[in-house]
């Protein structure tokens, strides 16, 4: 079991977009075994992949009890609306209200590199759009409004844990 430390914001893999897996080797099934173990820790909803350092478009979820991967995720399918509090395990101890779909659904593919498709309501559509904004490089706190941003923003420079490369 390998539970791999998160990148903070600031970090420049988080700002980069992730590279496709095109080949589905035992460097993959590692992967998604060390998202799988990272995601299992208590207040977890999802980890993406280049939360633990590796810019390639995978990530895992823990949603109410359902757990699972996608390898080359693309939201395919959104609608409504929610609010409420975002959060991220890279901007910890910090949560801002962000707008989201209020359904979604996401397609990719699994080890076998066989189709899935995740989709779900309320936190688990929440999940899926934040962990393939990862997968896109984006930050939820890049999301909010103008004002918001700035306020979020300085108030991760305030953090002890700020990464500033």
């Amino acid at each position: 079991m390998t539970i791999r430390p998160i990148r903070r914001f600031g970090d420049p893999v988080l700002r980069t977009v992730a590279e496709p897996v095109t080949t589905f080797d035992d460097s993959v099934t590692a992967l998604v075994s060390d998202l799988l173990d990272t995601v299992a820790e208590p207040g977890r909803a999802g980890v993406a992949a280049p939360q633990i350092g590796v810019s390639l478009r995978v990530f895992s979820y823990n949603v109410h009890g359902e757990t699972g991967y996608v390898i080359n995720p693309e939201l395919v399918e959104t609608s409504g609306e929610q609010d409420g509090e975002e959060g991220c395990l890279s901007v910890p101890g910090l949560s801002f209200p962000t707008p989201r779909a209020e359904h979604a659904v996401v397609r990719g593919v699994d080890l076998r590199n066989e189709p899935v498709t995740v989709s779900g309501s309320g936190l688990m559509a929440r999940c899926l759009q934040h962990e393939t904004d990862h997968l896109d490089g984006l930050v939820y706190i890049q999301r909010l409004d103008e004002n918001l941003r700035r306020t979020a923003l300085k108030e991760v420079r305030a953090t002890d844990w700020f990464w500033n490369g």
